[in-house]
Formats: C-alpha cells, structure tokens, sequence
C-alpha cells in the first residue's frame, strides 16, 4: 500500500548535514534506524531504568521489569503499527520511536532531575536534546563525521516529537540547532508525533504490568479504574475461572488494544477532514494530528494519577530514588573538581576544556551515558572506599 500524500517521502528528504551517497537497497530513514540500532548508545538502554533500578529486589524478578530497552522496542512496535494504519511511511516513526530514549541518563527520571539540578549552572541538562548530542556530536565511530549522520527528518523528529519547542534552549538542543535550522516553533512530522504517542501508549500499558508483578497494587483495584475495570469484565465474561497471570495479560492487552485503536480512529478523523497534500501541511497546523480523544485523554489522566500515587510515588520508589540521587550527587561533582578519577579520554578531554562549563558538560556526558550497575558501581568504587 502506497503511503498517503502527507506522510514523509524519503525523495523529499532534505538529507544530511555532512552529504553522503545514497543507499542502492535502503531508504535514508532504514539507514538511520540501522545506525541506531547499531550505536553504543542504544546497546547501553538494556541496562537502563525505566522504572525501577535494573537489579531492584531480587534478580529473578529484577528480569522481569522494563528496561529503557525493552521500552524503546516497545515504543518501536507501537509506532510501525500506528504509522502503517495510517499510511505514513513507517520506517521513519520507528527511526524516531528507537532514537526518543538515547539521551536518558541512568535511573530513569530520578537520573535526569539529579543531573537537570547539578547542571543548572552550566546550561541545564534534557535527556531529548542529549539524545541530539549523543546522535551528532557523542557517537564516534565513522571516518568522515561525528555522531551517525542522521537526516534531517530523524532529528527534527527526536527534537520535537513532543511538540514545537520554545526558548530558552537546553545547551545541548542549542548547538544542534545552530548546526541545521530544525524549525523548532513548528510542529513535528506526523511520523514523529506517532512516536510521542506510542511512547505514551507503551508506559501507560507496560507500567500497569510492572506495578502489578511488583505488587504495588492489585488487579482489584485497577479494576476501579477506566478502561482498565471494562477490560476485566470482559475477560471474565469470555474466559471465566482464567488463572490469574493469564487474567492479568489479557485485560491489559485490551487496554493496549483501545490506546491504539482510538489514537488511529482520532487521526483517521481528523485527517479526512483536514485533506493535508504534504508532510509540510502537518508540520504547519495548528496542533498536533496524532493524539488520544478527549475521552480516552481523561480516561488515561485517571490512570496516570493512579500510577503516580501508588507507583512512582510508592515508598520502595521513593526511598531508591533517594538513594540513587545521592549517588549521581557525589559522582557529578568529584569528575568535575578530578577529572583523572574518569576513564583517560575523558579525563583528557576534561582537562583540555577552557572553562568550567565546558568541563561540566564532559562530565555529564560521561555520567548521563552510564548505566545503573556502572553508575551504582563506580559509586562503590570511588565513595566507599
């Protein structure tokens, strides 16, 4: 099936800042994902947090958590499925889908607000934008440039996949965005905007798994909830007596099921109506095409709400978050006052920075490039000695 006239063409791709030859057997946006896939970066998300640090409790049930890894397949498999409905050009959504989580620090989110707050003096820290810096700038393995040499279509699409993006600029975004003018004040492609919304349908879904298989909270209570509470009902009407593990995946799976359908049905909608005849039509309306109904949003506010109280906010949670904000508190400021204690082309390179914030900013490439058992055993090695 041909793509509709308002997805991205790869003909119309505005190419690459540094110019290479094309592909005589893939796309320029099946090449970004294959650079992607193949980066350092991207091989460091399996021993990332998504929610709970990677060896949280015991390593048998540790196994079964999300990592930013799975979450990032996870993210990847939504958005081919949503992009592919709507007949945008898939390869794109999950360039964008495997690129969105590159810049997270170690800890998840505990990891980013630790280092936003060190960082503030020199140009703050936003796990998007080092993800820009991981992909042009961090990345070095080619001959001919740093960083993989994405298209333009891919980092305007990690830049703003959440939306336009407003100034002040984080440092980071900043300098890409000097490099190759990504028209931050407008929208992003449709392609893009799948990815945010599949980001967005695959927490909400693997989250409620997580928090159940932690026993944060039990399938009665989710059952309280909107969405959630009808898709019990109907495993028990279709499948009485279901054993319990089986019960659980099946609700979900419908869970998953209406986050999808309704973000097509919505797009699908809105599209007919509007009759966009290109991707720069997208790019230029006054909001975004791709996005749950106004139903299903308050529906998922409920849930999130739910999640934030009785997950991310659960006492085992919080007491690790504490625990690994200390850590990243001490490593930050030791590299930054002895850059030696990091390995030597770091320490070379933090040394030879002309000023502070520029040996900050190595610091926290360094750092924000760590995994959680790197970080947790640099800690060790260096704090506890």
């Amino acid at each position: 099936m041909s793509t509709a006239p308002y997805a991205c063409q790869p003909e119309d791709s505005r190419g690459r800042l540094h110019p290479e030859s094309l592909s005589t057997f893939r796309s320029p946006w099946q090449r970004d994902r294959d650079r992607i896939i193949h980066s350092s970066a991207f091989r460091r998300l399996k021993h990332k947090t998504q929610v709970f640090v990677e060896h949280d409790g015991d390593e048998y049930r540790g196994d079964y958590f999300r990592t930013r890894l799975t979450h990032t397949i996870e993210v990847a498999q939504v958005a081919r499925t949503i992009a592919g409905a709507l007949r945008l050009n898939t390869d794109l959504a999950e360039t964008v889908a495997l690129a969105h989580d590159l810049g997270h620090p170690p800890f998840g989110h505990t990891g980013e607000d630790a280092l936003s707050a060190l960082m503030q003096p020199y140009g703050g820290f936003d796990h998007n934008a080092q993800a820009l810096r991981i992909v042009t700038r961090l990345e070095r393995h080619y001959a001919d440039f740093d960083g993989l040499n994405l298209t333009w279509e891919a980092l305007e699409g990690i830049a703003k996949h959440n939306g336009p993006v407003e100034p002040p600029l984080p440092y980071a975004l900043a300098e890409v965005n000097g490099d190759w003018d990504l028209e931050l004040s407008s929208n992003a492609s449709a392609e893009a905007q799948v990815a945010a919304v599949a980001d967005d349908v695959a927490y909400n879904h693997h989250d409620l798994h997580d928090g159940l298989r932690a026993e944060l909270f039990t399938e009665e209570e989710l059952a309280e909830l909107p969405v959630i509470g009808p898709a019990f009902a109907e495993v028990d009407r279709l499948y009485p007596g279901l054993d319990r593990m089986r019960r659980r995946h099946e609700a979900l799976r419908r869970v998953f099921g209406v986050m999808v359908e309704d973000v097509i049905a919505v797009a699908e909608n809105r599209l007919a109506g509007l009759q966009p005849q290109s991707a720069q039509e997208i790019r230029d309306m006054d909001g975004p095409i791709i996005r749950f109904s106004k139903p299903l949003y308050q529906n998922i506010k409920a849930i999130k709400s739910f999640l934030f109280t009785r997950m991310y906010r659960a006492p085992s949670v919080v007491d690790e978050r504490v625990r690994v904000t200390a850590i990243l508190n001490e490593l930050f400021p030791l590299f930054l006052s002895d850059p030696a204690q990091m390995p030597p082309q770091w320490h070379s390179a933090a040394e030879a920075a002309p000023d502070e914030t520029r040996r900050a900013r190595i610091v926290l490439d360094y750092v924000s490039g760590m995994t959680d058992r790197y970080a947790i055993s640099e800690a060790q090695r260096l704090l506890t000695g």
